[in-house]
């Protein structure tokens, strides 16, 4: 069962109705808009996220090391659900970096013996989160779940299923009274 707090939180703070639909990164349109960095800009905000996403994965008996995903939609619940757990956060970028060490992930250096959560904010197909998914296992981490604050959709949990990794959305498209999002074709 989801939060309250967090509903409503999401729903006064991050959900809007807009006149025209806009393209998701799914490639989907929704003329519902579900902004959670808007929604969970302040810590206290975050802070329900954070907690209601520790609490979903830890009531299913799955423990966890390091917190992170894509970046910029894991990475403030990766600071925060490290701080909540005194566990480890990382990053995952897009592309490993162009100069340096060349990275790919940020932060806590994943590797064998690593169980990791990942997460997003909002996810309609899951599609970013699974590339996050394999660059960690690229490293020998073990992803024990993926963890996002709203679910725009059906689709990723069967996509999630599919790779056998248990999936914890906090607040779903139905806690929030909206359509869910279809992708195209």
């Amino acid at each position: 069962m989801a939060d309250a707090a967090l509903i409503d939180i999401i729903k006064r703070q991050g959900l809007r109705k807009l006149d025209q639909p806009i393209e998701l990164a799914s490639g989907a349109m929704s003329s519902d808009f579900v902004d959670v960095k808007v929604a969970l800009c302040r810590w206290a905000d975050l802070q329900v996220a954070c907690r209601a996403i520790v609490q979903q994965v830890r009531d299913a008996g799955i423990e966890f090391d390091a917190a992170g995903g894509m970046t910029m939609g894991a990475d403030s619940l990766a600071v925060g659900i490290a701080a909540e757990t005194g566990g480890h956060w990382f990053s995952v970028r897009k592309e490993p970096k162009k100069r340096g060490t060349r990275q790919q992930i940020e932060g806590t250096p994943l590797g064998p013996g690593y169980r990791v959560l990942l997460l997003e904010d909002a996810t309609t197909t899951g599609g970013s989160t699974e590339k996050a998914y394999q660059v960690v296992r690229d490293t020998g981490a073990d992803v024990v779940a993926v963890a996002t604050v709203v679910d725009r959709g059906d689709t990723a949990r069967r996509r999630y299923e599919a790779l056998g990794v248990p999936y914890f959305p906090a607040v779903t498209y139905t806690d929030l009274g909206i359509d869910p999002v279809v992708p195209p074709g």
